[in-house]
């Protein structure tokens, strides 16, 4: 009965030893006794909520509080020791808010939101619609450079929430978005679809166009965002 009897070998042992001593297992016995007849503890559900991150405190009630928060905080999205940070820049009430993509290289050397040839270009845009560029509040979906890493769509959530806390703090007349990420962000629709039509975001008339960078390397579309530039500063109905 029960068949033959298996030997253990001392190099045998020797390995299960170290085996147990990787997994952490480094006594033979644990100092609490413990009820092997207890019931185990029920496990998390798959469907269980997850604690949401801290992105848009309540405390933040005024622009410079928030805009205080975007130059401090680590737990923004695509925060890490790596990324460099760019922050918005302008003044509250602005005839035009401008949110862009997340900054460039270009942008970080200028430290702005929109830098180099493609601000040069912003600002003319700006100018044929009457705007002068320190009347205008520019912004970045994400404040942050992060070479190499693509947003999620958990992180272009969290923006959007950031985003529309900030568009309801700085109170712009219009608001102007700048690429695809935004459009996705805000309006729900990449920019193919979003564009050509006015949106209302926290009550802010709204139009999604082509980033000045797009616009720099593909002259075609500058036809169509002028169209969307006179949709933007059409009179309300």
């Amino acid at each position: 009965m029960g068949g033959e009897l298996q030997t253990f070998g001392i190099a045998e042992a020797r390995n299960a030893l170290a085996w147990w001593l990787e997994a952490g297992v480094d006594v033979a016995v644990q100092e609490d006794a413990r009820n092997w007849l207890a019931s185990p503890p029920p496990k998390a559900r798959a469907d269980a909520p997850v604690a949401a991150a801290n992105v848009v405190a309540p405390s933040h009630e005024t622009l410079a509080e928030l805009q205080q928060w975007l130059a401090s905080s680590a737990q923004l999205p695509l925060a890490s020791a790596t990324a460099r940070r760019i922050l918005p820049h302008g003044p509250e009430n602005a005839a035009v808010m401008l949110l862009s993509d997340a900054p460039s290289l270009e942008d970080l050397g200028a430290a702005q939101p929109i830098g180099g040839p493609a601000w040069e270009l912003a600002k003319r845009m700006l100018a044929a619609i009457g705007i002068a560029p320190e009347d205008a509040y520019s912004a970045s979906l994400s404040c942050f450079n992060s070479p190499g890493v693509r947003m999620t769509k958990g992180d272009r959530e969290a923006c959007a929430e950031i985003a529309r806390k900030h568009i309801a703090l700085a109170k712009p007349k219009r608001l102007l978005l700048f690429g695809d990420g935004p459009a996705q962000a805000l309006v729900g629709k990449p920019l193919a679809q979003a564009r050509g039509h006015v949106h209302k975001i926290e009550g802010v008339r709204a139009v999604a166009t082509f980033h000045p960078r797009q616009l720099i390397q593909n002259n075609s579309n500058k036809s169509y965002a002028w169209k969307d530039l006179l949709l933007l500063m059409e009179d309300e109905a």
